[in-house]
């Protein structure tokens, strides 16, 4: 390293001339002495520490290490790489595509969550700032900074979210609305708990009639430039579910109506009216919107039926194993932190379960709890001060 000093038509500027690890020369020029210094020991510093970033690549924009981030995965699902394209050309990309990413600050961060704050629910924010984060670990990873600056950023809270949890009978009545060209997607996804696009992905093949299973192989998603895609179900969760006679016989008379059979294994249960795969925002439109109208359940997502099938597990006391592979989850934790929610009736029941377990069986119907009797040899004097009277 040397610092040269040189003179210009606005002064004396000091240039850092310095040789990479591979011997390749760069420079940076300083308007004073002393900060062309500071640089020189900075890279000194970085270099005796293993810390050593070429400057030259900490100067690449933002939107440069973005655009390689984003097709860095080969693994990538195509519905994952269509929010992640869309983050970056509607919220990131206007903010920070031309700033070098070495001079990205953990301020300039909190900022940026500050302002989405102020106008998204916090579920958006947070999905927003995992793209920005991955995006900058991709810049470490990639030796082009040496630390991330996303880091100690404070996010909103996120409350959750209680979805409407639809009867039996609400069920039917949906289904029927729907139409018989896709009614029993309803079913598939409050009677086992399959997502829209698993639904819209089954296959003559998947069906077993003998043993009454349905195997979850594949789901249709929506790609770049809306295409639609048959890949893998979410997290990978491939897995093969016990149904229900009657939910067979649905899905029998489904393939009646459309003249299939085992011969047809690749073949798709449900299509759109031209007999092409399904196309969620098409089918949502057409179909869901006005079914909804006519069950009076304007507002419901096809997903509710999901969170309906989980929180049933959970009041019917399916253990939390069977629920978890049902759902097509890696963790039980999830199943019961996202989809399986408290509802009336078995809030209700638990109050009368602590109830009889804590205070004894009631008297009467309309009366008080009776405290149950000392079964441990205990005193009158020790029941007295355990139950005070009024």
């Amino acid at each position: 390293m040397a610092i040269r000093a040189r003179t210009t038509r606005n002064g004396t500027v000091y240039d850092v001339r310095i040789r990479d690890p591979l011997g390749r020369e760069y420079s940076r020029t300083f308007p004073t002495k002393k900060g062309a210094e500071q640089f020189e020991h900075l890279e000194r510093a970085d270099r005796l520490r293993g810390d050593w970033i070429d400057p030259r690549r900490s100067s690449l924009k933002f939107r440069d290490v973005a655009e390689e981030w984003l097709i860095s995965n080969p693994g990538k699902k195509p519905s994952s790489l269509v929010r992640d394209r869309s983050t970056l050309d509607v919220h990131l990309l206007p903010e920070l595509g031309d700033c070098a990413v070495g001079q990205i600050t953990p301020a300039d961060v909190q900022r940026l969550v500050r302002a989405w704050s102020s106008t998204l629910a916090p579920r958006s924010v947070r999905r927003q700032y995992a793209v920005l984060r991955a995006v900058l670990t991709f810049a470490v990873d990639t030796d082009r900074i040496t630390r991330s600056p996303c880091r100690r950023i404070r996010l909103p809270e996120v409350e959750p979210v209680r979805h409407r949890i639809v009867t039996p009978d609400e069920l039917h009545r949906l289904a029927g609305a729907v139409g018989e060209d896709t009614g029993a997607m309803v079913y598939l996804a409050g009677v086992l708990g399959l997502r829209w696009g698993e639904c819209a992905g089954l296959k003559v093949g998947t069906v077993d009639f003998d043993a009454n299973t349905i195997a979850v192989t594949s789901q249709l998603t929506r790609g770049l430039k809306g295409a639609i895609v048959d890949g893998a179900p979410k997290s990978k969760s491939h897995r093969t579910i016990a149904a229900p006679q009657a939910l067979m016989d649905m899905l029998a008379e489904q393939l009646d109506r459309r003249g299939l059979s085992a011969r047809d294994p690749d073949r798709y249960l449900f299509v759109a009216p031209d007999g092409r795969e399904l196309h969620y925002s098409n089918w949502r439109q057409r179909v869901w919107v006005p079914a909804l109208k006519s069950a009076e359940l304007e507002g419901l997502t096809f997903h509710a039926l999901r969170h309906a099938n989980a929180t049933a597990m959970v009041a019917l006391s399916v253990d939390i194993k069977t629920a978890q592979v049902r759902v097509g989850h890696k963790r039980a934790s999830t199943l019961l932190d996202i989809y399986a929610q408290a509802t009336t009736a078995g809030d209700r029941r638990a109050a009368e379960e602590l109830g009889r377990h804590f205070l004894g069986p009631r008297s009467d119907d309309s009366g008080p709890y009776t405290p149950p009797a000392d079964s441990d040899g205990g005193s009158e004097e020790a029941r007295s001060h355990s139950h005070p009277a009024p």
